[in-house]
């Protein structure tokens, strides 16, 4: 028997068995439903591949046959009718039909029509599949991606994952670009070797050589050792190389025999040796204008782009932003030790309202700085900082506590808030713990961490 099942609604017995046999005939498992209701009722029990039904029923019209069977699921509905014209055609298309018959039916035209529902299901099944899959792999690596931009940039990082290919992701700061580098490790054949990064605007140009491409000893003045750079450190792995763009000339030379021989040598080294790695970029800068201005080598410019992958900023994905907001809010009450009971829905809306130059990095930031600090564990619309913006005071709160230093990081906001606290209570470690519902432990432990004078 056929796994292959197509649920025939019809109220002409004659019609229906005739249908049956054609159908049968082209190798499909067929059942027949005299009425809607009965179509219905055998599609929930027993599901269908395609669904034909009669336009004209004796209890419900084929329209909601075909409206209550989508809804119980998304096989393929094609509508019979002995009365076709331009207007039925239309409306059974635009309410949802895959296609329709005019009575009486042509074998071959439904042969053909049936073919074609079929693979148009299957095609939607396998989209449905690889979907789970890709949702899957997003949200393993922490990416929301509700915005069709984002999207397209975890199906493109997805895509090239499986290839050995060296990529250029290019954004702006905070959008993400080391999550998309990790995403490009973990789903590819490296993902068994060593993921390295290097920031390349964190070194002085004799640092950064050094800490790329190892160093001999006595090399230059501190070498005591021999030291692997990080080539060598990420061998049968990925390198990340954040802000490439700031890479000086002299490193810049070295990249490009790298990427041309897969050789290096290490500072006050004699010879070169091969060196297996995948070379992930990433830079916050027009690369193109850099080689316009003499300050980016155009040649290694092309052998870094092989493909490029470009983050949107934050503005750009806004469906993305409470998804964000709402891991932040989870993140930010487990690392902290603080519960939120409520947000007030103009919270979000600020939020989502907000351009955010700073991108993921800002939104994080603004998060954690409004969980540690929201009054009666609620997040409040009015007391949301946003570009730099201290919030309001707390309603009733003494006139100066717990005031934001606008533009803060969160440890500062932390510090801040830790020390207007105890400065309340007089350095009462109890009364500040109470206060903002953490351990006197803890409290100690900030006291000591930040240096506070109490």
């Amino acid at each position: 028997m056929s796994s292959v099942r197509i649920l025939i609604v019809e109220d002409d017995a004659d019609h229906g068995r005739s249908l049956q046999e054609a159908i049968s005939d082209l190798g499909y498992e067929v059942e027949v439903a005299a009425t809607g209701e009965a179509g219905i009722e055998a599609f929930r029990a027993r599901g269908a591949d395609v669904v034909l039904t009669d336009l004209v029923l004796p209890d419900v019209d084929g329209i909601a046959v075909m409206q209550r069977i989508r809804a119980l699921g998304a096989a393929p509905v094609i509508l019979m009718t002995a009365y076709a014209s331009i207007d039925t055609s239309v409306r059974a298309i635009r309410e949802g039909a895959y296609d329709y018959l005019q009575k009486p039916l042509d074998i071959d035209e439904l042969q053909t029509k049936l073919e074609r529902a079929l693979e148009a299901a299957r095609l939607r099944r396998q989209v449905e599949q690889l979907s789970a899959e890709v949702r899957g792999k997003w949200s393993a690596h922490g990416w929301v991606a509700e915005s069709p931009v984002m999207r397209e940039v975890v199906r493109q990082t997805l895509a090239l994952a499986d290839t050995n290919a060296t990529v250029l992701i290019r954004g702006a700061s905070g959008t993400g670009k080391e999550l998309v580098a990790r995403a490009l490790h973990a789903d590819g054949p490296r993902a068994n070797g060593p993921f390295v990064a290097v920031n390349c605007a964190a070194f002085a140009e004799s640092l950064l050589e050094s800490e790329l491409f190892g160093h001999e000893k006595g090399s230059f003045t501190g070498a005591v050792t021999r030291r692997a750079g990080a080539f060598e450190r990420a061998e049968g792995g990925t390198l990340f190389l954040d802000e490439i763009g700031d890479a000086p000339p002299a490193v810049q030379v070295k990249l490009l025999r790298v990427l041309e021989d897969r050789e290096i040598m290490r500072v006050g080294g004699q010879k070169s040796f091969r060196v297996d790695v995948r070379l992930v970029s990433a830079t916050n800068r027009d690369l193109d204008e850099r080689v316009a201005s003499g300050k980016f080598r155009q040649d290694l410019l092309y052998r870094l782009a092989v493909v490029s992958i470009v983050l949107p900023p934050l503005r750009e994905r806004r469906e993305d932003i409470r998804p964000l907001a709402e891991r932040f809010i989870a993140q930010a009450q487990k690392e902290h030790g603080r519960r939120i009971r409520a947000v007030e829905p103009e919270w979000f809306a600020r939020l989502e309202a907000y351009d955010w130059p700073g991108n993921i990095r800002e939104l994080r930031n603004t998060i954690e700085a409004a969980v540690v600090t929201a009054p009666d564990e609620v997040l409040q619309a009015e007391r949301l900082a946003l570009g730099g913006v201290a919030p309001a005071a707390a309603p009733g709160a003494p006139k100066g506590a717990l005031t934001i230093p606008a533009g803060a990081t969160f440890a500062e906001i932390e510090k801040k808030v830790l020390g207007d606290v105890l400065r309340r209570h007089e350095g009462n470690r109890s009364l500040t713990a109470a206060e903002l519902g953490l351990s006197r432990r803890t409290i100690q432990r900030k006291i000591q961490e930040y240096d506070l004078p109490y």
